[in-house]
């Protein structure tokens, strides 16, 4: 397993707003204190639960953002089983390092 470090504001704010836009509350989704970086971090996906425990479950939204560099980026906030928080997964599609984490008004609705 991976070392955790504590999860980032950024980080918080845009998994709420995730929430948000798809009309559930946040407080009824806790986000984890502490984190697991996928890929050393290069990219900026999250592990935000135990996934040995309980597996991956569906995908709560899906969303898109060009980093700075002009790349897309695929944003995926996943559930396990449970319906509660899995993982916040990012895919650069050249899988370059991610330049600016985004903010919710830099992000829109996948479709």
């Amino acid at each position: 397993m991976p070392p955790r470090r504590p999860i980032k504001q950024n980080e918080v704010e845009l998994i709420q707003y995730l929430l948000k836009t798809l009309g559930l509350q946040a407080e009824d989704f806790p986000v984890a204190t502490l984190v697991e970086e996928y890929e050393g971090g290069i990219m900026g996906s999250i592990g935000l639960g135990n996934h040995e425990k309980i597996p991956y479950g569906g995908d709560f939204i899906q969303v898109n953002y060009i980093d700075t560099d002009g790349v897309p980026v695929v944003i995926t906030l996943t559930k396990n089983t449970d319906g509660q928080l899995l993982d916040l997964d990012f895919w650069k599609q050249d899988f370059s390092k991610l330049i600016t984490y985004p903010k919710p008004e830099d992000i829109s609705i996948a479709h």
